[in-house]
């Protein structure tokens, strides 16, 4: 059984709790978490759901997401998460999220990690992992264009490529 923490309007931490699955009460938001992997050669990780998922089943995805459990930072579950669906250990204790967006129900928190990782050692598949390689960005767009990866707005997708480097929307030479 998952718990969550719920939040307000405000992002501020609640009193509240409430199991995965659950109904939300009005006005609460959970935190979910990405970790994006880059590799030297400008390609991310990406991983394939597994079959059985309730959400996008079978579809490609971003190297690591999923929700923060209660009790945990941000940067503890984004830790965590990457260490159930890929067996990879980071380190994010002092790092900030690149990025933060809400959606309709809580909050999203992406963290961006430049790394080498042999998709041979990874822990893959897994309870919650079918597959995982690596793509460039044009093979990426290519599998959103074809459903085959979650369909995220490509320039997301530009986005966290062009924040692989370094924080923030104005470009540093």
């Amino acid at each position: 059984m998952e718990i969550w923490d719920l939040y307000d309007k405000h992002r501020k931490l609640t009193d509240q709790t409430m199991v995965r699955g659950d109904a939300m009460m009005q006005d609460t938001y959970h935190l979910v978490i990405h970790v994006v992997i880059f590799n030297s050669n400008n390609q991310m990780l990406i991983q394939k759901r597994k079959h059985d998922k309730v959400s996008n089943p079978n579809m490609w995805d971003i190297s690591v997401g999923g929700s923060v459990t209660a009790g945990e930072t941000s940067q503890a579950g984004a830790m965590r998460e990457t260490e159930e669906e890929l067996g990879l250990q980071i380190d994010l204790h002092n790092q900030l999220p690149h990025l933060s967006m809400t959606f309709e129900r809580g909050y999203d928190d992406i963290y961006i990690v430049n790394r080498e990782a042999d998709i041979s050692t990874l822990a893959v598949p897994n309870d919650e992992v079918s597959d995982a390689s690596w793509a460039t960005i044009d093979e990426i767009f290519t599998m959103i264009d074809e459903g085959t990866f979650i369909n995220y707005r490509k320039s997301l997708i530009q986005l966290l490529f062009d924040l692989r480097y370094q924080y923030g929307a104005v470009k540093r030479n």
